[in-house]
């Protein structure tokens, strides 16, 4: 038997000295519609099934528990450095025309 999709999404509140918070989430066709926002928006997805466990008890509007902080601190890491190269290509490729 295949789990039910779950997907949330998070939001950074660093720059309102927060912690993230949970701002979307859902099981099954609300999960694939948040998938599917996400990629069609060139968000970043990561599979974490300990950590989609974690924040399922989590309700939405809400920050996220302290044990779900080193792995959401890495996503977000890598989610600012994917950002980062992406803006960086889009600069470059501006100045080349």
């Amino acid at each position: 038997m295949s789990k039910r999709p779950v997907a949330f999404a998070i939001k950074d509140q660093k720059r309102h000295g927060s912690a993230p918070i949970i701002v979307a989430k859902g099981h099954g066709e609300i999960a694939e519609n948040i998938l599917r926002l996400a990629f069609d928006n060139d968000i970043k997805v990561r599979t974490d099934e300990d950590l989609a466990e974690i924040l399922s008890v989590v309700d939405v509007d809400c920050g996220i528990p302290l044990e779900a902080f080193a792995a959401v601190a890495e996503i977000l890491s890598y989610v600012y450095d994917a950002n980062s190269k992406i803006k960086e290509g889009k600069k470059n490729n501006g100045d080349a025309s």
